[in-house]
């Protein structure tokens, strides 16, 4: 009986935890576009290609791919 308890509070911290941790897809594009759309240099015009690119891989569902797109684009601004 314990067991079915402590697994069933297992899955549950997964299935509400898991969402909310794989997909900052987003708050990395809102943290490119905070800070490159005030920039009119280089970097800030590669790190808006590159949140563009994050946003639409995002949407296909490539969070992975879309992550790493968007860290790229973070460090083009040098954060």
């Amino acid at each position: 009986m314990c067991r079915v308890i402590l697994g069933c509070t297992a899955l549950a911290t997964l299935l509400i935890a898991g969402p909310a941790l794989a997909f900052q897809c987003p708050s990395l594009i809102a943290a490119i576009h905070a800070e490159a759309d005030n920039r009119l240099d280089d970097a800030g015009y590669d790190a808006r290609m590159k949140a563009d690119e994050a946003d639409q891989l995002h949407r296909e569902g490539k969070h992975q791919e879309a992550e790493k797109a968007a860290k790229e684009g973070l460090a083009r601004l040098g954060k």
